[in-house]
């Protein structure tokens, strides 16, 4: 099973982009963020089209996240991460897909720091952890995938000294997504790359992507019920490099059959 997750960064401006790469590479279950379009705007026709079962929790103009599925009805279990301490931003979104919960999310970036955008950030960080306990504890069968908005270490970013003073890699946005990771979720990426360079967002600036100037700040953390189940976790880098992209590029893991 091939499971993604991709901050389309506008999900109508950059339909295009979307469906190439939905018809390209058939992921069988996508976690999307940055949606930017309240409910009644989702393009549900032209994702249903190329075979994908959908639901999606929108927002006008910001955040809103989505879960697609092309093996399986979508059987949504929560709307919105428990205890948001802003419940009008559509941050995150919940499903059982094919024998598995996927938690979709986008976590708030937090800049600027200090500050109420930052102080909101580590708030909604706090209860993800305590929402992901309980999630980890069921020992059901466990994806967490979305836009995280962190670089857990300097490997994930290019030149760290230059984002000490970011949101995105503050320490204590950092010892948050230890926290995560301690509950014993398992990092896909850094598992299957424990030593490479890999990024999965370029600013559109400075000619970033050309230059492999990024940022890992995409993730996918697995239950243990799923830890051995993971073969391959790769960035579909060319995705960037298409006309009209977003800035993230998508994301993918696969997990052996149960």
């Amino acid at each position: 099973m091939k499971i993604a997750t991709y901050n389309v960064n506008g999900i109508n401006g950059r339909l295009p982009v979307l469906l190439r790469w939905l018809e390209e590479e058939q992921p069988d279950i996508v976690s999307l963020q940055e949606l930017k379009a309240p409910d009644e705007k989702f393009p549900e026709g032209a994702i249903r089209d190329l075979g994908y079962d959908a639901v999606w929790h929108g927002q006008k103009s910001w955040n809103g996240v989505a879960i697609l599925s092309r093996v399986g009805k979508i059987h949504e279990t929560r709307r919105g991460l428990p205890g948001d301490p802003d419940p009008t931003q559509s941050r995150y979104l919940e499903a059982a897909v094919n024998g598995i919960l996927i938690g979709a999310l986008y976590l708030p970036n937090g800049n600027p720091r200090p500050g109420p955008k930052f102080a909101y950030k580590l708030a909604w960080f706090d209860k993800l952890i305590e929402h992901a306990a309980g999630l980890y504890a069921s020992g059901a069968p466990v994806v967490l995938a979305g836009d995280f908005n962190v670089m857990p270490t300097e490997r994930d970013v290019y030149k760290p000294e230059r984002w000490v003073d970011d949101a995105l890699f503050a320490p204590e946005v950092r010892a948050a997504f230890s926290r995560l990771l301690e509950q014993g979720w398992t990092d896909a990426v850094r598992t299957i790359h424990p030593d490479e360079t890999v990024y999965t967002f370029f600013d559109y600036f400075r000619n970033a992507f050309a230059r492999n100037a990024g940022l890992r700040i995409d993730h996918f953390l697995l239950s243990p019920a799923l830890r051995d189940r993971l073969l391959d976790a790769q960035v579909d880098l060319k995705v960037r490099g298409w006309e009209k992209t977003s800035d993230h590029a998508p994301v993918w893991i696969e997990l052996a059959d149960a």
